[in-house]
């Protein structure tokens, strides 16, 4: 039989009938971002919390805009700030329990501020002083993270090592829309939902990564249907609207400390000033564009609800500007403060047991000090 008589001889079966190991339709995120304020979906929002929110979101915007003039007076390196993006912040730290970890990016102090962090002690690392700034276990906040997205696979293992221990605990991750482009956001998303890991990751879009627009980052719809390509659940939600992300934050929280695995959260909000202080955003976006985002301030529309359902006057909103106020003042007076340094921190908590190269350092480091003093004498 020849060669292509053999072949003639083979006929094909169909390939098995496949499926799709998980229906793709409940993971896709709705088409506009998800709105609760000047909706009637509003009517249905605790009024206590809604006041909570707002007096955060007001001392929020009061820490951005001291934090900002700090810089100006070079008592901080630098600040990212996160005016115009406070409702993200303010609803990831009111969302979890006090079991619960927060892994915040660098441009988030205000979220571990929100979550009970010292504000002074938030503003350590961009002082350029001692390490962290806080102990991450007090109020179970990781530390500000700078190199992008790298503190993702950092919850999501966390997050699997209290699953497997039994412990009832949730890991909230946030990212800007730039940390999304790197391989440590594809690895903790993959990671995250092939395990089923408790963790809730929060992307905030706020337009740019640093001056590189988003429709330069990716070509998907919006980045919640990311989370379909891993099989999570994505929400898409409008981030200036406190409550809306605050309830969606929460139908994450409680969806992964049920057991139902992580699920990925972009909130659309906006960067209204510069990436940092070094930073000239006029190179890269015009005034206009600024000013239309303005006009949907969060504060602004938090106060507009509150004010119209009756749930706060006059007196309730001096109130909460004269908290921040106070705050303000004690951050400017403590921050003024030229911190007690000592060089021999430089060694400490580097390893849990100092390293013979670090030991050999230390003792050097330590002759060098001391035979300064006798110099000065």
């Amino acid at each position: 039989m020849t060669v292509m008589e053999q072949r003639g001889a083979y006929k094909p079966t169909p390939p098995p009938a496949w499926q799709p190991r998980t229906d793709p339709a409940p993971l896709l995120p709705d088409v506009r971002p998800y709105r609760v304020l000047g909706t009637e979906a509003a009517a249905q929002a605790d009024p206590g919390l809604l006041r909570r929110l707002y007096a955060e979101l007001v001392r929020g915007r009061r820490y951005n805009a001291q934090a900002t003039a700090l810089t100006k007076q070079g008592r901080l390196a630098v600040y990212p700030s996160s005016t115009g993006q406070e409702a993200c912040e303010v609803a990831a730290a009111l969302v979890l329990e006090d079991r619960d970890w927060l892994f915040p990016s660098y441009r988030d102090t205000l979220a571990a501020v929100a979550r009970g962090v010292d504000p002074v002690q938030a503003l350590t690392l961009l002082r350029g002083d001692w390490h962290t700034g806080y102990d991450p276990r007090e109020h179970r906040v990781a530390p500000l993270c700078t190199p992008l997205a790298t503190q993702l696979p950092h919850a999501v293992g966390l997050a699997h090592a209290a699953r497997l221990k039994g412990d009832d605990v949730v890991a909230l991750a946030m990212v800007g829309d730039g940390g999304s482009s790197e391989g440590d956001f594809h690895e903790a998303l993959n990671f995250a939902a092939v395990w089923q890991a408790p963790v809730v990751f929060l992307v905030q879009n706020n337009g740019f990564a640093i001056s590189v627009p988003l429709a330069k980052q990716t070509a998907a719809p919006s980045l919640a249907h990311k989370a379909v390509g891993y099989g999570m659940p994505g929400r898409l939600v409008d981030g200036n609207d406190a409550a809306a992300v605050h309830q969606v934050l929460a139908d994450a929280v409680r969806r992964a400390r049920e057991g139902g695995g992580p699920t990925l959260v972009e909130a659309i909000t906006y960067r209204v000033e510069a990436h940092t202080n070094a930073d000239d955003a006029t190179r890269y976006r015009g005034d206009a564009e600024v000013e239309t985002w303005r006009g949907h301030d969060p504060i602004a529309l938090l106060e507009h609800e509150l004010t119209e359902r009756g749930l706060l006057d006059e007196e309730g909103i001096q109130a909460a500007r004269n908290a921040a106020e106070t705050m303000a003042a004690d951050l400017r007076e403590r921050m003024n403060q030229d911190p007690p340094l000592d060089p021999m921190d430089l060694f400490a908590h580097v390893y849990a047991e100092p390293t013979s190269q670090l030991r050999e350092q230390q003792a050097q480091l330590r002759a060098e000090l001391a035979a300064g003093q006798e110099g000065a004498h």
